[in-house]
This record gives C-alpha cells, sequence and structure tokens, in this order.
C-alpha cells in the first residue's frame, strides 16, 4: 500500500468533485494506523494550496455509530483554515459530492493541552468556550460506502465547518447537558444534547488530547474541537436552509446554493 498514492486519489476526487471507489476495496486489510498514514500525506497536500490547521474534528463519537463500524473509540482530523465559514454562510454544492449535516458543540481552547493523562476536568481548565457549530460532511468514497480505514483517510468525512458568533464560557453549567435542535427549511431534523458525543464534548477534547500524545502533537490555544456529532446526519441539496439551535449557545445557520 502506498499511502501517498491512495491520498493523492482522494484529493484529486476533492478537487474534480468525483468519487472513486473503496480504498478498502483495494486494500482490505488496511489497518488503521495506515489509514491516518494516508490522511496525513491528504493533509499535507491540502495544505499546499493554501491555509493551516486551526483545530479538529471527532467523528464515531457515538456508541450506535462505533457499533456500526464495529470499532469502541473515535477517529479525528485536522480542520484546516480553508473549510471554516461564519454563520450564515452560503455553501455551493456544485463542490461537494454528497453532503450531510451534523450539529455539534465546538469547544475553543485558551491554552495548548497536551497528553498523555488528560482528564474531562483538566480539559475544561484548558477550554475558553463553546460554540455553536454545524458541520458537513462529505464522502469521496462512492455512495458512502466506507468502511473505518475509508473515512479516516478520508480526513474523516469532513468537508466544512460552520461556527456560531458566540464564545460562551463554561462557568456554571455543563456542556453536556447541552440540548438542541436542527433543522432543515424549518421542519425539526433531530434534537440531541452534549452527552450524545462521547458522552460530553470536555471527555472529547480530552481523548483527542491523549491520542494526540502519541504521536508526539498536542492541541494549540486558540484551536477549536469538534467534538462529535449530536444526532445522525442527513443530506441537503441546493436550496435547503439548515439551523442548528443549542441551549446557552444559540444558533447557527447554513444556506447551500
Amino acid at each position: 500500500m502506498d499511502a501517498a498514492e491512495l491520498a493523492a486519489r482522494l484529493f484529486r476526487a476533492r478537487r474534480e468533485v468525483r468519487p472513486v471507489a473503496p480504498l478498502t476495496d483495494e486494500f482490505p486489510s488496511m489497518s488503521v494506523g495506515e489509514a491516518y498514514a494516508v490522511q496525513r500525506e491528504l493533509v499535507s497536500l491540502l495544505l499546499g494550496e493554501g491555509g493551516r490547521v486551526v483545530g479538529f474534528k471527532l467523528g464515531l463519537t457515538s456508541r450506535p455509530m462505533q457499533e456500526m463500524f464495529g470499532v469502541d473509540e473515535p477517529d479525528y482530523g485536522p480542520v484546516l483554515s480553508s473549510m471554516v465559514f461564519d454563520d450564515g454562510a452560503c455553501l455551493s454544492v456544485s463542490g461537494l459530492i454528497q453532503p450531510r449535516v451534523e450539529a455539534e458543540v465546538a469547544l475553543v481552547l485558551s491554552r495548548p493541552l497536551e497528553g498523555p493523562g488528560v482528564t474531562a476536568v483538566e480539559a475544561a481548565s484548558a477550554v475558553g468556550g463553546a460554540v455553536a457549530a454545524l458541520e458537513v460532511v462529505d464522502s469521496r468514497i462512492e455512495g458512502w460506502r466506507i468502511r473505518l480505514a475509508d473515512t479516516i483517510a478520508d480526513l474523516a468525512s469532513s468537508a466544512a465547518t460552520v461556527l456560531g458568533s458566540r464564545v460562551v464560557g463554561l462557568a456554571g453549567w455543563d456542556p453536556r447537558l447541552c440540548g438542541m435542535v436542527i433543522y432543515r427549511n424549518g421542519e425539526v431534523m433531530a434534537t440531541g444534547a452534549g452527552a450524545a458525543a462521547l458522552g460530553g464534548p470536555l471527555r472529547a477534547v480530552a481523548w483527542l488530547a491523549n491520542t494526540l500524545a502519541g504521536l508526539g502533537e498536542r492541541l494549540e490555544a486558540g484551536w477549536f474541537v469538534m467534538t462529535g456529532s449530536l444526532h445522525g446526519a442527513f443530506g441537503v441539496s441546493a436550496g435547503d436552509v439548515v439551523r442548528a439551535e443549542f441551549d446557552r449557545l444559540g444558533g447557527v445557520t447554513v444556506r447551500f446554493v
């Protein structure tokens, strides 16, 4: 398996908006470690076009999704500045293959956080606040026919992040209990709470810091962490307006054109 060649395949799929066959069709025994090697090569290619790493996203943070993929922990991928948009952004579906939307709690770091051994309490001390967020996920794999290694290699199936306009401090409330309702064109699509993501957003950040420590990396001040979907992702098309409303955090909206 050539990680650089597979990364180039995914990079072309993103640029040409044309999906490719699952990598695991060709390499059915691809390990998690090998998939992250492909992801790192893909990130290098994307950074070559400009931008920088501004945070991370977690996926597979809910028990049902982990059971679907036969795993017992999340996956992750860097978020690049070129993928981040402000509340109310208009995104063109012409640059996406098979987009879906998820509502998440994003946590913003006020100081660096480095594992191993980070607890949720220690993560809380490094978090400056929480932000309402929407993640647009997209797969460069045909028909979302993904196994775990496919989604890891494909930047954890990420495409865009839309952040709300307010950073809310954590004093006096627990993000595990943060309720959320998400709408598509005014229709309720799902509800959820912060605890849906790995038992709570702070636990998710702690898990990520400890996992990155094994690679000699850390979370930097100013970065944010997308802590995982609070519900099942749903598809979107041109003309759709998606809005999520969170307890304490307010709302965040994205429009598709």
